[in-house]
């Protein structure tokens, strides 16, 4: 930006080359405040900050400075956007009348700090309650919020800075001392940025509105603010190279991006960055104008150009072409303009001019880094690059600079010079250097909880990366403190275990496992008596217990390490539950340990007997928090919360003796279990509900007393005419009472949060969501067995209201030990502490508390909160990964040394064995467990009963051996031999040989014809088959004739995917041009910089010192004087611009008599396009909407979504029928088996005693209508058959024959490919049983005895249970075929109702062709319609942005004539001044002044450069004006039709359009017409025909309506709110007729004020003056700075006059001496020509005599005489023209800014 009278002359420069763009950057860098900033401070002295007297009166006039420190950041913001007129690029013009006044320009001073004490956020405590604003005063702060980016930075080579929460943290990186700054806003802090000198850092923070607050460093001094940057948070900040400039960038969701002028808090330019998440914006370091920002799928390059409207931030989008779109995270500039980026697969990306040039990898193809690159940098002519994989490696720059494709894949393969593998399970993010001279160290943070140094020296003496700090990584799930000493346990899930000494701030241990830990308890004192016990649960379900002790008097072995503070020892590890471990909770007398858990579970566990499972409950939701009761309480029971809002109170488990039947349980739950529950059900409503009853109820007591009041009133002053005016007041001011709010319960129930007991069977609850505001008082009801506790719903008796927590619930609650303040975690990261009465959990005086945000806003609500066990110290943890210590009452100082005391180890710990660890997540439970082991007893016994199967069948073995042994012993004759049955294997195989070669010559004979016959077949199957997608299946059913059939579908038609029609074409409706006017083209506006009139010095300094003069003191006096009247003027005119321009500002928000409200405006037009009376389609003056207008396209896809809806509905319905085809082979099949277990049955049963056994089903041909397409050979000599049946000519029965035979082979055929397909299963077992019962005939055949009486009686009974399988095989068949014709009868029925709607589908679809063939005819004409619309809508707006341009073109040069028109009339009255009165020559220099020269523009010589300067100003004025005159005078010819249109071209362009638009309009309605005609048919019931004449259905319905049911319970619901509304609208006129009431009251009253106060101002005015003066007038008018100005001018010039006039005088006189001399010279040499002349004479009478007597020799002149009279005739001319060369100087030395000449010198001089 440059300064305001040089933009002129910058607007007319048409080279914008980058050197000026510098130029004017740094002019913007050093350029002064904008005026009404600069009206906010003082000029401060920064040589001795002192004050002079005039500065000082001065500020106690104007208290600008003090109000700037104090006023809110918006209002500035809206002056300076004000003055700005809102441009994109925030630049600060003025008008030349504002610069014209302001003549000295104030700015910041250097010296200037703000005050931290008045910027800090400080905690919120309740008026009037006596609590101290130091309650909690933060100690030490054991977190790191590792994941927020950039979240290291470094301060000095022992300091570094990272945010905490509402804390930015310095840490001392030796002393590890901290050092804490809070955010201003309170909200938190967004990200941090450090000055490139190391002597600023800045915090930019979040919350609305949010602050930049610059800090200098190391003083730690506000420095500089910089306000409203961005709406809610800064995701980034980044300094220029030199530190001038800051860029930020903001967070969602505006993702502004800002550049700032930070040491004058002025914002230079302003842009929206993207539309997506951007996580970096850095300044080019070789090029300020350029800088790059990164973030979600994207990156974009900026630079600063210099257009015609200003400085401008111009953005190139990197578009990734074929390279997949990636975040980027990390990035490089490099000198030459390019950028080196990273992805997030880990390779580089090189862009140049917004493409990617090359992409680089390593050898192989191997990525860079295995991951996302997080950070590049160039650092000592390397690359380095930071990846999520914990590499750091170390590149080539000259590969990279000069990398280039060389293959199409566009990658190129390098290798890094240097690596680092940091460590294992590093996630570095960022790194800075150290500034250490001589080494190369830098720190790393790493985004898994720590913080690195590394060496990047890569020589032989490099260090190994050292851990310098151990956090944990996310969020802290679990924080407990110890019940005797300082010390704290935290777990995440980062699978580590943490133990801090809070109290001396020192981590101790950590201990990490393979999951992560997500409760915490402290083992009691009463099973741990040293408190060295901690138990934790985690994520999979296990739950250890730790034993903590001091190391350090243990036996040292080989390998321990020697100086660790405290170690962890796993004592006992079990899995009680299957998900999450939520809470853990012991029994108040420790015998019982309480978990619960995500999987419903809560179980227990008996402590004493080395955690024996007792048992587990199941809950009806997850448990969030489990407490047990305290001692007050008679029975020992357990709150059991669940999140989903039911709340369980269980009595402590029996602990039952372990006995033998123990062994024979299958699982461990607990059944018996007397349950109390407790359903919460929301009454929030019903409290808001009571609440507004008891306040209408105290406003209408309120309302009657003062009623009362007014009735005395009026009947006191008015007697009985005041009772009557009253009853009409009264009557009057009736209100309908307002409906009380309705009751409102949530269909999902809110969360339950945390809760704690109150008393015997009462508690707290606090939950989220809508019920968030309240603590609920809740009691349990009595214990009831039978009653469901899902559907009982059970509410609070009582409450308590917490201010301000709507949408910011309590998560976390615990309490002192005395019970007299309750601590409170809330969701937004705030601690909350309540001022309580000593041990009283009924909160009954629970009114003060102390609030304060401690943790990140966003993302840090508090997890846990613990005091320790002394009440002196709060710890807190939040989801942020922080973790605070704040000290209680922090006026009792703490002992110096303080420490926390770790457990010594018991005796003999270093060799008592581990337990075995449960380290795999999938291990089974302790549940599971017992479950599996019973699982496996059960298996077990099965395995015995197989074994001893197994032993049967081999005893059968070895009996069937020794039947063949028998066989061997039989004579030869009667043995069986296998091989009888055996032919000759060699004829065998040669026959096989023969059959196989003849098949192949076969095979190959019929090759052709094969071939042949399968292309014939393919292009059938392509012709019929492929087109149909889905052939016809009819189902029967088994008992009845019923049948289904599926639908044959054909292929989708070529509508089923028409796509939407391309919406370019058509013209953009008005709506749509109106909400897109701000999206158009962009208007070139003009920097409206008006010169400004800069007062030049008035004391100028001398080089060598002299003593002061009289008339220098009388110069300065009159300066001084001077100043003095300019500043008390301009502090008179600061104060009038003020008033007026509040006074405008007030006009200005003042509504016209005409204005209506922009919603109200755009709510009538919807109304009016979208509700009152329309016309029908038929009318004959129906105008379609633009919305409504249809085309061919939009119809085809309208058809086209028609045909895939009912394409869907019958694919679903055709596989419901497949599916019921499938079910009724799979009940055939098993009816077969059935049927085949009946007649083995039934073969051992008497005749006497057999059942009819049921048919077997069949299946039917068209039921699988794909075996049609099957065959085999015996298909294929049946079809042969036929045909030479036909070639023979039979008969017609004989060919009917064939036919029926041809048909029943294809039966036969499906019928026993069914068969064989479908009762192969049974076939087989029923050959098996089958084969078993021919064995046991055989066997029975072999020996017949007669049967015992056991055998009798088995028989007796094999034959009762073979009639009772026959009964049930019957039944069973029965069943199965009762419920398929079941269900086929279920889906017939939904097939019918899919029938009616595909045959209504099928009419619509008719209907949608036909209007697509019509709407195709008419299609061309209305594109040729459409198209001269859209041309003549685009030629008017083209037309109409060139008017404007043109206006404002025409209006820059009316104010520029305006402006050069009072320059002209400033310039004149100087001229008048100048001349003074009475001068003579007035005349004269006035048309000299108004003569108009044509200057030739020559080139200046340096030498006459300073003479030559006031003429070249006074011509530049001139030929200025000359030419404003003549673009004045010209101003018709300037703009002609071609760039400013003329209104009759408007007018007719405009008339050609209406004429278009009416031609599209009456073709649209032609359209329509004929589409109207179309017949389509809607099919009613006479239950939907609604139109009756005289209580029955006329016989013509051509007057109806058909409305959809929808539409009609639209309509009728339109009816519904459109009472609403109105009862709502007149309430609302109500209330704004009694507000105008009361501010036409107001009106009176101030109207009177006003009065009142101008009549005292009259007074005052004529008792003081004498008369009514114009004050501001006066306070204007005291002094013309001007007429002072030229006061000093006209005096010091006179002094310089006077001095060249003494001086000129002495040379004058010195000359007028010289000219005596030479005329006395003269004279006497006339003298001595006069004797010669005389002499002459007298010798010419002589000569005479003699001429006559010698004749004519010396008649001629003499030559001495002619040398001497030429020359006296010279001097005498040389003299005259010196003398009116002094003339003329006089006269120019007269006038103002003549030319000085230098002396004339006579020629002997200049010889």
């Amino acid at each position: 930006m440059k300064e305001p009278d040089d933009q002129d002359t910058d607007r007319r420069e048409s080279d914008r080359s980058r050197s000026s763009r510098r130029q004017s950057l740094k002019s913007l860098q050093s350029a002064p405040r904008s005026s009404i900033k600069e009206d906010d401070r003082i000029l401060e002295d920064t040589t001795n900050e002192t004050f002079s007297e005039e500065e000082e009166s001065y500020v106690e006039e104007d208290d600008s400075y003090v109000e700037h420190l104090e006023r809110s950041s918006s209002s500035i913001q809206d002056d300076y956007v004000e003055s700005t007129g809102k441009s994109q690029y925030m630049e600060t013009p003025h008008s030349a009348e504002e610069e014209a006044e302001k003549e000295v320009k104030k700015k910041i001073s250097q010296s200037f700090f703000y005050d931290y004490k008045e910027l800090v956020s400080m905690p919120f405590v309740t008026p009037d309650s006596n609590i101290p604003l130091d309650l909690l005063t933060l100690v030490h702060s054991f977190g790191y919020d590792c994941r927020r980016r950039a979240n290291l930075q470094l301060l000095d080579s022992n300091t570094v800075a990272y945010i905490a929460g509402n804390q930015l943290i310095l840490l001392n990186l030796k002393t590890k001392e901290q050092f804490y700054l809070r955010s201003s806003s309170g909200r938190g802090i967004g990200v941090i940025g450090v000055h490139p000198d190391k002597t600023y850092f800045t915090v930019a923070e979040k919350g609305v509105s949010p602050k930049i607050i610059i800090y200098e460093y190391p003083s730690l001094k506000p420095y500089r603010i910089l306000r409203d940057g961005t709406d809610l948070a800064y995701a980034y900040v980044d300094f220029n190279c030199d530190g001038t400039l800051l860029a930020s960038i903001g967070g969602n969701p505006d993702h502004t991006l800002t550049i700032w002028n930070w040491k004058e808090e002025q914002p230079i330019l302003r842009t929206k960055a993207f539309s997506q998440e951007v996580f970096k914006v850095t300044f080019n370091p070789d090029n300020d104008e350029q800088l790059t920002t990164s973030g979600s799928g994207h990156i974009k390059f900026w630079e600063m150009a210099l257009t015609f409207t200003g400085l401008k931030l111009q953005g190139s989008l990197g578009r990734f072409g074929k390279t997949a779109t990636t975040d980027i995270e990390g990035y490089m500039e490099l000198p030459d303009g390019k950028v080196l980026s990273g992805s997030e697969w880990g390779n580089m990306l090189v862009w140049e001019a917004g493409l990617i040039k090359v992409e680089l990898c390593r050898a192989g193809n191997i990525s860079c880094h295995q991951g996302p690159i997080n950070q590049i940098m160039l650092d000592e002519g390397e690359v380095i690059t930071v990846g999520s994989d914990g590499c750091i490696r170390i590149w080539d720059f000259e590969t990279i600079d000069t990398a280039d494709a060389i293959d199409e894949s566009g990658l190129l393969e390098i290798e890094p010079i240097n690596e680092l593998q940091v460590d294992k399970n590093v996630k570095l993010f960022s790194m800075i250097k150290m500034n250490e001279t001589g080494h190369n160290f830098w720190l790393a943070q790493d985004a898994n909880g720590a913080i690195w140094k590394l060496d990047l020296s890569f020589s032989n003496i490099t260090q190994d990366p050292e851990c310098l700090f151990y956090f944990h990584s996310g969020a802290i799930e679990a924080l407990v403190v110890s019940p005797i000493t300082y010390l704290m346990a935290t777990t995440s899930l980062d699978c580590s275990i943490r133990i801090y000494d809070f109290a001396s701030k020192t981590p101790l241990s950590h201990v990490k496992f393979k999951q992560g830990g997500t409760a915490l308890a402290w083992v009691p004192r009463l099973i741990s008596y040293t408190g060295a016990q901690i138990i934790v649960g985690f994520e999979d379900g296990v739950v250890r217990i730790l034993e903590l002790y001091d190391p350090k008097g243990l036996t040292i072995f080989a390998g321990r390490k020697k100086f660790l503070d405290a170690d962890l020892h796993l004592k006992y590890v079990f899995k009680p539950h299957t998900a999450h471990i939520t809470a853990l909770a012991y029994e108040r007398d420790g015998e019982i340990l309480a978990t619960g858990s995500k999987d419903k579970t809560v179980f227990f566990f008996d402590v004493e007997k080395d955690y024996k499972p007792i048992g587990f409950i199941t809950t009806p939701g997850p448990v969030c928090q489990l407490v047990w009761s305290t001692a007050s309480h008679p029975e020992s029971t357990l709150l059991i919360i669940c999140k989903n809002g039911y709340i369980l109170e269980a009595p402590c488990p029996t602990m039952k003796e372990e006995e033998e039947g123990d062994h024979n349980v299958v699982s461990y739950e607990i059944k018996d279990m007397h349950i109390k529950c407790f359903h919460f059900s929301s009454v929030k409503s019903k409290i808001l509900r009571l609440i507004e009853i008891e306040k209408r109820k105290k406003q209408k007591e309120l309302k009657e007393k003062e009623k009362e009041e007014r009735r005395k009133q009026l009947a006191a002053t008015m007697g009985e005419d005041g009772e009557k005016e009253f009853h009409e007041e009264e009557e009057e001011e009736e209100e309908e009472e307002e409906p009380l709010p309705e009751i409102f319960i949530p269909s999902t129930p809110c969360y339950i949060l945390c809760g704690f007991y109150s008393g015997p069977g009462k508690f707290w609850v606090s939950l989220d969501g809508y019920d968030a505001g309240f603590l609920y008082h809740c009691e349990f009801p009595t214990y009831d067995k039978n009653s469901d506790i899902t559907e009982k719903k059970d509410e609070p008796f009582d409450f308590r209201f917490l201010e301000d927590t709507e949408d910011n619930p309590i998560h976390t609650i615990t309490f002192s030990i005395n019970q007299d303040m309750m601590f409170c975690g809330m969701q937004d990261g705030a601690i909350r502490v309540y001022i309580l009465n000593e041990n009283d959990l009924s909160l009954k005086n629970m009114e003060n508390y102390w609030h304060f945000n401690i943790h990140d806003s966003t993302y840090g609500c508090i997890k846990s909160i613990s005091t320790s066990f002394d009440d002196r110290f709060l710890v807190t943890a939040g989801a942020d990964s922080n973790i605070f210590v704040f000290s209680i009452f922090p006026e009792f100082e703490l002992r110096k040394g303080i420490k926390a005391k770790v457990p010594s180890a018991r005796f003999g710990i270093e060799t008592e064995p581990i337990p075995e660890d449960i380290e795999d997540p999938k291990a089974y439970s302790i549940e599971d467990a017992r479950k599996k082991r019973e699982h496996d007893k059960l298996m077990k016994e099965v395995e015995e009963i197989k074994a001893g199967k197994r032993e049967q069948l081999r005893a059968l073995r070895n009996e069937f051996q020794k039947l063949l042994q028998m066989n061997e012993e039989l004579p030869e004759h009667m043995q069986f031999k296998r091989t009888d049955f055996d032919l000759d294997s060699k004829i065998r195989a040669e026959i096989n040989r023969k059959t196989v070669h003849k098949i192949q010559q076969v095979e190959k004979e019929l090759a052709w014809e094969k071939e042949k016959h399968q292309l014939g077949l393919m292009k059938l199957q392509n012709r019929f088959r492929d087109s149909l997608q889905s052939d016809a299946i009819v189902v029967h059913a088994i008992q009845s004739d019923h049948k289904i059939a599926s639908y044959r579908l054909m292929k989708p038609s070529k509508y089923f995917r028409a796509k939407q029609a391309s919406q370019s074409e058509r013209r953009p409706s008005k709506m749509e041009r109106f909400d897109k006017e701000g999206v158009g083209k962009q208007e070139s506006q003009k920097d409206k910089g008006g010169t400004v009139g800069m007062p030049e010095e008035i004391i100028e300094k001398g080089k060598e010192f002299r003593p002061k003069t009289l008339s220098q003191i009388m110069v300065e006096n009159q300066i001084e004087k001077t100043r003095k009247l300019i500043l008390k003027a301009e502090r008179a005119q600061l104060k009038i611009q003020q008033r007026k321009k509040e006074w405008e500002e007030l006009y200005k928000s003042k509504p016209a008599d005409d204005y209506e409200d922009p919603k109200d405006v755009q709510a009538i037009k919807e109304a009016q396009m979208y509700m009152g009376d329309f016309n029908l389609k038929t009318a004959p003056d129906y105008k379609i909407p633009e919305h409504m207008r249809i085309n061919a396209a939009k119809k085809e896809e309208e058809l086209g979504h028609l045909d895939s809806m009912t394409h869907t509905k019958k694919m679903n319905m055709n596989k419901c029928i497949v599916s019921l085809r499938d079910l009724k082979v799979a009940v055939i099949e098993e009816i077969q088996c059935l049927v085949q277990e009946l007649k083995n049955i039934q073969s051992t049963l008497h005749i006497s005693k057999h059942i009819p056994i049921p048919q077997i089903p069949q299946i039917h041909p068209e039921e699988v209508p794909e075996k049609r397409f099957h065959y085999d050979e015996q298909t294929l000599l049946t079809f042969k058959h036929q045909n030479t049946e036909r070639k023979s000519e039979k008969t017609p029965q004989m060919e009917q024959a064939a036919s029926i035979g041809q048909s029943g082979g294809f039966l036969r055929l499906s019928s026993g490919k069914d068969g064989d397909l479908t009762t192969r299963d049974s076939v087989s077992r029923s050959s098996k049983a089958s084969s078993f019962g021919l064995d046991n005939t055989k066997l029975m055949e072999f020996e017949k005895a007669d049967p015992s009486d056991v055998e009798l009686e088995i028989m007796r009974r094999d034959e009762i249970k073979n009639i009772y399988m026959q009964q049930y095989l019957t039944n069973r068949i029965k069943e199965l075929t009762i419920t398929f014709d079941a269900e086929l009868h279920l889906l017939r029925h939904q097939k019918l109702k899919l029938d009616t709607q595909m045959k209504l589908s099928d009419l619509h679809h008719v209907t949608l062709f036909q209007e697509i063939l019509l709407l195709k005819n008419f299609e061309k004409q209305e594109n040729i319609l459409q198209e001269r619309v859209n041309s003549l809508d685009k030629e008017e707006q083209d037309m109409q942005w060139k008017i404007n341009e043109t206006l404002k073109e025409m209006e820059e040069k009316k104010n520029e004539i305006n402006k050069l028109q009072e320059q002209e009339k400033a310039l004149y009255a100087g001229f008048q001044t100048a001349l003074g009165e009475n001068n003579k020559f007035a005349n004269f220099l006035m048309k000299v002044l108004k003569k108009r020269i044509k200057r030739v523009k020559k080139k200046e010589v340096e030498g006459d450069a300073d003479e030559d300067e006031d003429s070249d100003e006074s011509s530049e004025e001139e030929s200025s004006l000359e030419s404003d005159e003549d673009e004045s005078g010209s101003e018709a010819e300037v703009f002609d039709d071609s760039i400013c249109p003329t209104s009759s071209q408007v007018k007719i362009i405009a008339t050609n359009l209406n004429a278009a638009e009416e031609d599209l309009e009456a073709y649209q309605r032609e359209k329509q017409q004929r589409l109207n005609e179309l017949l389509v048919v809607i099919p009613l019931k006479l239950h939907q025909i609604e139109y009756v004449v005289f209580g029955e259905i006329p016989s013509d319905l051509s007057g109806t309506l058909v409305f959809s049911n929808r539409s009609l319970g639209q309509l009728q619901d339109r009816i519904v709110q459109l009472h609403e509304e109105n009862s709502k609208q007149q309430k609302i006129n109500k209330e704004f007729r009694e507000r105008r009431k009361q501010l036409i009251r107001e009106k009176r009253e101030m109207a009177k004020t006003i009065q009142k106060m101008e009549e005292t101002v009259r007074q005052l005015m004529i008792s003081k003056f004498g008369r009514v003066i114009d004050l501001e007038a006066l306070q204007t008018l005291s002094v013309n700075t001007t007429l002072e100005e030229l006061k000093i001018r006209k005096l010091r010039k006179e002094l310089l006059n006077a001095k060249e006039i003494k001086m000129w005088e002495e040379k004058i006189a010195q000359v007028r001496w010289e000219l005596m001399m030479k005329t006395k010279e003269h004279t006497k040499k006339l003298h001595q020509m006069n004797d010669l002349c005389i002499e002459k004479k007298k010798l010419d009478s002589r000569l005479n005599t003699l001429q006559n007597q010698q004749g004519n020799a010396f008649q001629g002149p003499r030559k001495a005489d002619t040398v001497a009279r030429e020359k006296v005739t010279q001097l005498i001319h040389f003299q005259a023209e010196r003398i009116l060369a002094l003339k003329e100087e006089i006269a120019l030395l007269r006038k103002k800014g003549g030319l000085i000449l230098p002396p004339i010198q006579t020629p002997q001089e200049n010889r």
